[in-house]
């Protein structure tokens, strides 16, 4: 039997560190797989923000069921305040109110400075949220007492329109604190068959001092 040839001098290795792989369509080489396209819907930038908040039909947002998932990209959020979370919740009413039912659980990894080989890996109970109408936790808390001590992450939520099913959602963030490094993991259910259609995002104590939040739909295929 012979054997294929492999054509590795075209395969993009910076493209595809974020993809998957799959054979081409010759089987002599490789290609990125497709995962679902994703459409930027939205950014806003905070600068001294006491929120930042994403509402179906307000400045060009769609939330609705255009697309089956949303994801939120956290891009450098920086608080004007120490011991602050970062912290999301949702809406059933455009915006009027947020404090819809969550429960949650959420588990933490980190090293205790940035020159420290300690670490720790544990389920972080202070977070979760118990059929609780309470603002989301995203991360541990952040001092901001230097440039760098910012976060960063994203945020999953599946099917918010829906109508007959509770939300799921998920999220991946970073944060440092006092030169702490923090990995935090929070999955969880939005308790409502009301369709969700705003989103807002803040700081459990002051503002939002600087970041970029980018929001955007994701499609099946």
């Amino acid at each position: 039997m012979a054997l294929t040839k492999f054509n590795f001098n075209s395969f993009d290795v910076t493209t595809a560190a974020s993809k998957g792989l799959a054979f081409n369509s010759s089987a002599n080489g490789f290609e990125t797989a497709s995962e679902g396209s994703m459409v930027l819907i939205k950014t806003l930038t905070a600068s001294s923000s006491s929120t930042l908040s994403f509402v179906d039909g307000s400045s060009s947002v769609v939330f609705d069921n255009t697309y089956p998932a949303y994801m939120f990209k956290l891009i450098g959020l920086h608080p004007s305040a120490s011991d602050a979370q970062t912290q999301f919740q949702v809406s059933t009413n455009t915006g009027s109110s947020y404090g819809v039912t969550i429960t949650s659980n959420s588990f933490e990894a980190g090293h205790n400075g940035e020159g420290d080989d300690s670490s720790v890996l544990q389920y972080a109970g202070n977070d979760d949220l118990i059929q609780s109408t309470s603002f989301q936790p995203l991360t541990n808390t952040q001092y901001h007492g230097t440039a760098d001590e910012a976060m960063s992450g994203t945020l999953h939520i599946f099917n918010p329109a829906s109508t007959t099913f509770v939300k799921q959602f998920m999220s991946t963030c970073n944060r440092i604190n006092n030169n702490n490094l923090g990995h935090h993991r929070h999955g969880g259910i939005i308790n409502t068959t009301s369709a969700v259609d705003a989103i807002q995002f803040k700081f459990s104590a002051g503002n939002i001092d600087s970041g970029t939040i980018k929001m955007y739909g994701i499609k099946d295929s």
